[in-house]
């Protein structure tokens, strides 16, 4: 350990950077960057982003002001910030983890759960170990000043990534790497020390358009945005309310999130492996089965899914979100029995939100049983 003094000449900034780099790596952190604070037109291109209403229902996108694209305004005195990033895929993923999650959205009876919410929730995990990072860096240099971020307040933080050189922004709008894809998570420590910065890398999507050809529902409007609007994972995850009828069908059996455009994006065959247990499979979120997942009670839920981040979005929304992939299995097998019995025990739930949803259900396998007769 380098002795407790706080870093002057460029020299000693520069291996402190370098230990940064290495404390992060043995803290579970598959790379990370240092870039300084300014973000020049990603300020503009957010504000167009909210006017144009991209945004939806989510509000604290646009309350915080320039905070979001001025760091320093967040934090008074940051100058740089060191920007991590952990992978998330299970260290028992196949090496055709990809075409198995493609093939799950073709089963009527599975759930299809974002790979990245079936284990422990990211959040205080990479809190903790961006903490953790802090430690070491003020046991070796002494006190500075610092904020921790892991998606929890107003941190631009694929522009602050993709400036700390850990990767590209795609044109679904997520950092990739050219070794790792884009199964990671991110996380930020916003900082008074004035660390060398890190170099951005070049884009290297090329020609490619898979992510916008494959999005259900049209999402991604154009390279390199997004009308959160459409997305499955804001109409899943962010929505509060009903979902759009219109919209309904293209969810097909996604209950929370969507990995479509990670799917199906070349460089995520070199997607890593997590070495934490912490982005293990929980509860059998892999396989389960609409119908099993149905059937939780409230306490179920809660109690299932301790730790987890789909947690947040309450029974209410987890049962709307069923009830529709359930009416879309009427595609497949109309008028299913047992998927009929299941929604109609939820047809008097006391929630209006997802008595309404099973309603659009049951009536989708009554309208595919009639045409069916035809």
């Amino acid at each position: 350990m380098i002795p407790v003094t706080m870093p002057q000449t460029p020299e000693q900034l520069a291996t402190l950077a370098a230990l940064i780099k290495q404390w992060g790596q043995s803290l579970g952190f598959s790379s990370v960057g240092v870039t300084d604070i300014d973000l020049g037109t990603a300020s503009d291109y957010l504000q167009q982003w909210l006017a144009a209403g991209f945004h939806g229902q989510m509000a604290f996108m646009a309350v915080h002001g320039s905070k979001r694209s001025h760091p320093e305004q967040l934090v008074p005195g940051t100058v740089r910030v060191i920007s991590a990033r952990m992978d998330y895929l299970p260290g028992d993923s196949q090496d055709d983890w990809r075409e198995r999650e493609l093939q799950r959205q073709n089963d009527p009876n599975a759930a299809v759960i974002s790979v990245y919410a079936r284990g422990r929730d990211y959040h205080k995990l990479l809190r903790s170990r961006l903490q953790q990072l802090v430690d070491r860096i003020t046991d070796a240099a002494g006190p500075i000043g610092y904020r921790v971020f892991t998606d929890s307040a107003p941190v631009m933080e694929v522009e602050l990534a993709q400036k700390a050189g850990l990767g590209w922004r795609g044109k679904h709008t997520l950092l990739l790497h050219r070794d790792a894809g884009s199964m990671f998570f991110l996380g930020e420590i916003y900082t008074d020390l004035p660390l060398p910065v890190d170099q951005p890398v070049s884009s290297h999507c090329g020609e490619c358009a898979a992510c916008i050809d494959i999005c259900p529902t049209q999402a991604i409007i154009a390279p390199y945005q997004l009308d959160a609007r459409r997305c499955i994972s804001y109409l899943t995850i962010e929505l509060k309310d009903s979902i759009p009828l219109a919209l309904r069908p293209l969810l097909g059996n996604r209950i929370y999130g969507c990995d479509d455009c990670q799917l199906i994006c070349p460089w995520n065959k070199f997607a890593q492996r997590s070495p934490l247990p912490d982005f293990d499979v929980r509860e059998g979120l892999d396989a389960a089965t609409l119908i099993a997942l149905f059937q939780w009670s409230a306490q179920d839920f809660e109690r299932k899914l301790e730790g987890n981040p789909i947690r947040r979005i309450g029974h209410e929304r987890w049962l709307r979100n069923i009830a529709v992939a359930l009416g879309n299995a009427a595609a497949h097998r109309a008028g299913d029995v047992a998927i009929v019995r299941a929604l109609q025990s939820q047809e008097s739930h006391p929630s209006a939100l997802v008595r309404e949803h099973v309603a659009w259900a049951l009536a989708q396998h009554a309208s595919n049983v009639d045409e069916s007769m035809k």
